[in-house]
């Protein structure tokens, strides 16, 4: 077992787990145990599973991204500040700075990415999986936490006529090669859509004109046509339960994205004004701007400063009208 294997040994086991959880309890419910649906059901509960641990980090995640589009004046300030510098020592200046003001903001620019990469090691576990169901039928062994028995099962199931272990480069030895081939492309169709649409919305809706005119945020626009492609062309070698479990967890995000969009937008973003639109409509007074706690408390020392230097500010002496002789 080289170092990969062994990296990866507890996630494809916790997967492999999670899903014959699942196949067990709807078989208990009357599913059959051979069906193709019944271990379609089990991936997309091993999805709902993973996001539904994941969403503390998504709470963190939105709460970065935020800290991320209030910093961007300050950052523009700074990059003005260091334009055309480039010596040894501005560099330097410039990154200390940059990180303090990452710091104060309470964000960094690799928040935004963090369930992704959480995500990652289920993911290619998942494909390590599904990849040596196969082989494991062949040879009759167990994969992870599947005994013999399933892993025969998930590679005779099949859904729409496609087997759930058959990719659109490898096809499938069980037969079905248009079905593998139509099911593969509608999926792969629907797993970048779903993933362009949630970065489009994002962007459209819920960041600052000056959050949008950032250099982040070109970077950003640019993967927002990047990134689909990548895993369009990378879907051609995922079997078809991969490409279930990808396509339901960018549903999810989606799902996810425009619920805190609509009830919880950023601050000056297309949203937030559609927001206090919609509640000025039902006479409801407009939402305090969320900046967190941290943010919070700032507001309120530096409104009780002013208060007390309003009160402490020194009188000036004013003229008394002399007496006439």
């Amino acid at each position: 077992m080289d170092f990969f294997e062994t990296i990866m040994f507890p996630f494809k086991w916790l997967v492999s787990a999670i899903m014959v959880v699942f196949h067990d309890g709807l078989s208990a419910i009357g599913m059959p145990a051979a069906s193709g649906w019944t271990w379609t059901l089990s991936i997309i509960g091993l999805v709902l599973v993973i996001r539904a641990a994941l969403i503390p980090v998504f709470v963190k995640q939105i709460k970065a991204q935020r800290g991320m589009q209030l910093l961007q004046p300050d950052l523009k300030k700074l990059q003005d500040k260091y334009k055309g510098k480039t010596d040894q020592l501005s560099r330097q200046a410039m990154a200390q700075e940059q990180m303090a003001l990452y710091k104060k903001h309470g964000t960094n620019p690799f928040s935004a990415c963090l369930p992704m990469l959480i995500q990652m090691p289920f993911f290619f576990a998942l494909f390590q999986v599904l990849s040596g169901i196969t082989a494991a039928a062949t040879s009759g062994k167990g994969i992870g936490a599947m005994s013999a028995e399933q892993v025969e099962q998930f590679d005779k199931s099949t859904i729409f006529g496609a087997p759930l272990s058959a990719s659109l480069l490898h096809g499938s030895t069980a037969g079905g090669e248009v079905a593998v081939w139509v099911l593969s492309i509608v999926m792969i169709l629907a797993m970048t859509a779903s993933q362009f649409i949630t970065q489009k919305q994002i962007m459209a809706k819920n960041m600052s004109e000056e959050a949008l005119a950032s250099p982040f945020m070109r970077q950003q626009k640019m993967m927002l046509y990047i990134l689909p492609i990548v895993f369009g062309v990378g879907g051609i070698n995922f079997p078809i339960g991969v490409l279930i479990y990808w396509t339901t967890t960018n549903l999810w995000t989606m799902g996810q994205q425009f619920f805190v969009i609509r009830r919880m937008p950023t601050p000056g973003s297309p949203a937030a004004k559609a927001l206090a639109d919609r509640r000025a409509a039902k006479g409801l007074p407009a939402l305090p701007l969320l900046g967190g706690k941290k943010a919070d408390a700032e507001a309120a020392e530096a409104s009780a400063a002013a208060a007390v230097e309003a009160k402490t500010q020194r009188v000036q002496p004013q003229r008394k009208n002399r007496k006439r002789k």
